[in-house]
């Protein structure tokens, strides 16, 4: 078989929006029989439901990418990184000024209740499909129904508890009393998605050969089950208050009001049995060893990104299925007078307390008085990935590696070494200034740098990473320090994670363990704070943890790209942000809520 890809294919069914999510028109290209009819046509509708895995690569135009799309704001919408553009969704988000009937946030709807639709009506019909057989069509209902549930989860994380179909298909001529369905409790939205991805996973392949490296296999339906049992324990969905207005058919309030620690232990339990049963034999951390054959913690953490298929990765995209140079641009400088390989935008900004976020060398944060953290001043200083020693600011040396895999800074030399060598330099005047970018420069002085390939920014032709086993490991401890803080697993994971970012480990001289389970949770929320990293999980770790109406709101930093050195390196304010309560979930599209009388808003919408 051809290589199996994602891509948006004319045989799902056709859509309308007068009814909302649930209405259906019937398809003027393909019937259901036709659909089933053989082995092409009903790989290529399952191949359409593929198409609503995000593209997030493709964050500077949210819903859009390859496929359906789905790539949403996390990025530039967290407290690590700023769009440069007042187009970018994201801009929009980080100052309020989005509402239950912007565009984007219905699409996101329309989208995953596309694909959860289309799933059920493969799972339903597949057998019809003779061609395929038995096996085939076992199989193919176990994708389905995996990727229906991690739609699910996708709706959950931004919306809260949601309508749970269930396998119920609604009729092409259902009448608009048919489709008045109501919100399910987020706990029932939980079981029911966890118990999908079980099954799911009985029936699903371990690997596939690489023609079909690409598909959901049993590794994938079971890290989504941890994470989301692993959302349900945290404060947000778990024993908060603040919803309690919002109340189901039922009577029940959706969100549930009384606090279980149980669910950390089900969180903790899931993660643990997930590294048990598949690490190390298909999934590992990833390592490196640079060309004297030592490891490397800079290649490594680098090039866990950049080496397709490794065995870190648990889902990603495939190299002709995702929008990876739209974020290559994005990433890569401006560089006035450079080759065009080397000339991008740098639109993609990191802000200063991201840049604050990264340990020092010896493993202690800036904060900490016997890091050696310097506050001003130059050094000369050879970065990890250059050949020379260069004038630098000191707020920027022997820090860790993953600052150096993570951002590009004033000074730096660039990835790419095909057309010689390329120093960024992002004050005013500077080749990515903004005096010479004009619309392309970075809002803070600092740029995106992980996951940008090592040659011409215009080449794609590469994976995109999703998920990988580290979000796995530091959901474990963070659960496991909640549940059972006295475990030894807490640290054991802990350490992997940093000896792996060639960070001094916890224990060590220097650096004690932390000594309670205040400090631990502190240490894990650091650690994961840096290593997932312009990964999309900052967004949702702020938000579930509760803390995000303190660390996305007000006024954000960066250096001052007004000027040149020395007032460029004064820490400068670029933006007021405003996140309110409400902005925990986002709300239900208005004009799904004027449909469905059923429904109930979010709080504060």
């Amino acid at each position: 078989m051809k290589k199996f890809v994602y891509t948006a294919l004319l045989c799902c069914l056709g859509l309308s929006c007068k009814k909302g999510f649930l209405d259906q028109v019937p398809n003027d290209r393909l019937t259901l029989d036709q659909v089933f009819a053989n082995r092409t046509n009903t790989e290529s509708f399952l191949a359409d439901i593929y198409a609503e895995i995000p593209d997030e690569a493709c964050q500077r135009f949210v819903n859009s990418g390859q496929g359906h799309g789905n790539s949403g704001p996390w990025t530039g919408a967290s407290d690590e990184a700023e769009y440069d553009w007042s187009f970018v969704t994201s801009n929009d988000y980080n100052i309020g000024n989005w509402n239950a009937s912007s565009a984007w946030v219905e699409t996101f709807w329309r989208n995953y209740y596309q694909g959860i639709r289309n799933a059920t009506y493969l799972i339903q019909n597949v057998n019809d499909c003779k061609e395929c057989g038995v096996q085939l069509n076992t199989r193919y209902t176990a994708e389905a129904r995996a990727l229906r549930a991690m739609f699910y989860f996708y709706l959950m994380r931004m919306f809260g508890p949601v309508v749970m179909l269930g396998d119920q298909s609604i009729a092409p001529d259902a009448s608009l009393g048919d489709i008045q369905l109501p919100r399910t409790g987020f706990d029932s939205c939980v079981s029911w998605v966890t118990s999908e991805l079980d099954k799911a996973a009985a029936d699903l392949p371990v690997s596939y050969n690489n023609d079909e490296i690409a598909r959901i296999t049993k590794g994938i339906a079971l890290a989504f089950k941890q994470e989301v049992l692993f959302m349900a324990a945290r404060p947000l969905y778990n024993g908060n208050s603040d919803y309690a207005a919002m109340v189901g058919a039922d009577g029940k309030p959706l969100i549930n009001q009384t606090y279980d620690a149980n669910k950390w232990t089900l969180a903790a339990a899931s993660a643990k049995a997930f590294i048990t049963q598949f690490v190390p034999t298909t999934y590992d951390l990833f390592t490196e060893n640079d060309a004297n054959g030592n490891f490397s913690a800079f290649l490594s953490c680098r090039d866990v990104m950049l080496t397709d298929w490794n065995k870190e990765w648990i889902l990603a995209r495939p190299a002709n299925a995702n929008s990876c140079s739209t974020r290559q641009y994005e990433t890569t400088p401006y560089h006035n007078g450079a080759q065009a390989e080397d000339r991008g935008s740098g639109g993609l900004a990191v802000t200063q307390t991201m840049v604050d976020a990264f340990f020092m060398a010896n493993g202690l944060p800036i904060t900490d008085p016997n890091s050696g953290y310097q506050t001003g001043g130059f050094t000369d200083y050879q970065a990890p990935d250059d050949d020379t020693l260069r004038p630098t600011y000191n707020q920027w040396i022997n820090r860790e590696p993953r600052f150096y895999v993570d951002v590009t800074y004033t000074g730096r030399l660039w990835l790419n070494r095909n057309s010689g060598d390329v120093v960024t330099y992002t004050n005013y005047t500077g080749n990515s200034g903004l005096q010479i970018g004009g619309n392309d420069y970075s809002r803070t002085g600092y740029i995106v740098r992980k996951n940008m390939a090592l040659g011409d920014w215009r080449n794609g032709g590469r994976g995109w990473i999703l998920y990988r086993l580290a979000n796995v490991y530091l959901n474990y401890i963070e659960a496991l320090n909640e549940s059972n803080p006295s475990d030894p697993d807490i640290l054991k994971y802990l350490n992997l994670i940093r000896q792996r970012a060639g960070v001094p480990l916890y224990g060590s001289a220097g650096l004690p363990v932390p000594p309670s389970q205040d400090a631990m949770r502190t240490a894990i929320r650091m650690e994961r704070r840096v290593e997932l990293a312009f990964e999309n999980v900052r967004f949702f770790d702020t938000r579930q943890w509760k803390i995000a109406t303190t660390t996305d709101n007000g006024p954000f930093y960066g250096l001052n790209i007004t000027q040149d050195p020395p007032g460029f390196y004064t820490v400068t304010s670029f933006e007021n942000r405003v996140f309110q309560q409400k902005h925990y979930l986002f709300p239900i599209p208005q004009n799904e809520i004027n449909i469905d009388k059923n429904l109930v808003q979010n709080s504060g919408w």
